[in-house]
């Protein structure tokens, strides 16, 4: 049975006003959001993807990517179709915009059922925006941590405070997709607003989620020396231990703008060092930028290859070598 929908209000003739993202959408009868999880049928709203999956598989967590969260484990990952922004250069486009693709039933006995049968470490909501199919990652996660399972959220980070909140206590680790410090990029091409997405990582940063930021660098429109600046210095005033990905970008769905040259990948990297202490490199192939290393010593802690991580500290995150402590979560 689907439940009914939590965060939003009723208007007068009939329309109903979403208090979930900071979208603020307001729909008249018989219309769907733009998020496509969302609509208002009979001056109610009602849940459009709840109990329904467009994608599901085991990866490896660093597909994530999260490196420092039980690395080398597999989780179960899942999506529903839809989002609450409309990036240009979307990547899984064809299902978080395009609306078209087929879904499967799947509620969240199966899929606690599904990543204990896989010996998953958890279920991560991803691939599309998973804050748009709260009430679902919301009830899966309950039913998850009850089983002893990890969950993680792939996400934008576009969430009303009062509905994260409420979220967060059931959330063990995230990757937040930071796509620019400039709220004009935001505007122009993610049709969304910098500031919603800033408060939401200071959020799950107080509230203890281990978390972890990527940014995906799109030559000519975020990928200035100072725009990558600004980036480091917001996730290092949070904590200089929060590892930062920097995502090679490729043309996809509206832009055309031109791949991300690997220089300006390892440029990024060689800046954001000079105050943060873990900084990696993703999409692209390159060597630099995929293991994990002492800071202090310089002994490789895990070693990855593609998606794959050979882990090289004891239970408790120590070096092999000097025995400092990384900022592991391993249990």
């Amino acid at each position: 049975m689907v439940p009914r929908a939590e965060f939003w209000h009723p208007l007068p003739n009939g329309q109903v006003a979403c208090d979930l993202c900071p979208v603020g959408c307001r729909l008249r009868e018989g219309r769907d959001g733009p998020c496509a999880s969302r609509a208002n049928r009979g001056g109610v709203m009602e849940l459009l993807s709840y109990g329904r999956v467009v994608s599901a598989a085991v990866d490896p967590i660093e597909k994530k990517p999260l490196y420092h969260f039980h690395p080398g484990c597999d989780i179960l990952s899942v999506a529903a179709p839809g989002c609450n922004l409309h990036c240009l250069f979307c990547q899984n486009w064809n299902i978080s915009q395009d609306g078209k693709a087929p879904t499967m039933p799947a509620d969240p006995v199966d899929l606690v059922t599904a990543a204990r049968r896989q010996k998953s470490v958890g279920i991560a909501y991803t691939y599309s925006e998973p804050l748009v199919w709260y009430e679902f990652v919301r009830d899966t996660a309950r039913l998850a941590h009850d089983a002893g399972l990890k969950n993680v959220l792939v996400t934008n980070g576009y969430l009303n405070p009062e509905p994260l909140q409420a979220l967060l206590p059931l959330i063990d680790a995230a990757n937040i997709d930071l796509k620019s410090m400039d709220d004009r990029f935001y505007r122009r091409i993610c049709k969304a607003r910098l500031e919603p997405v800033l408060a939401a990582i200071r959020q799950f940063h107080a509230a203890g989620v281990h978390l972890e930021i990527t940014n995906l660098l799109i030559p000519g429109h975020n990928d200035s020396d100072g725009q990558i600046g600004s980036l480091v210095d917001f996730v290092a005033g949070l904590d200089p231990d929060i590892p930062l990905h920097f995502s090679a970008y490729h043309p996809a769905w509206r832009m055309d703008a031109p791949p991300t040259p690997p220089q300006t990948l390892l440029r990024a990297r060689e800046l954001a060092r000079r105050r943060l202490r873990w900084v990696y490199l993703g999409n692209a192939a390159l060597s630099e930028g995929r293991d994990t290393a002492c800071p202090d010593c310089g002994t490789v802690l895990v070693a990855r290859r593609g998606f794959r991580a050979t882990v090289k500290v004891d239970e408790n995150g120590a070096c092999p070598t000097c025995g400092r402590q990384a900022p592991f979560v391993l249990a």
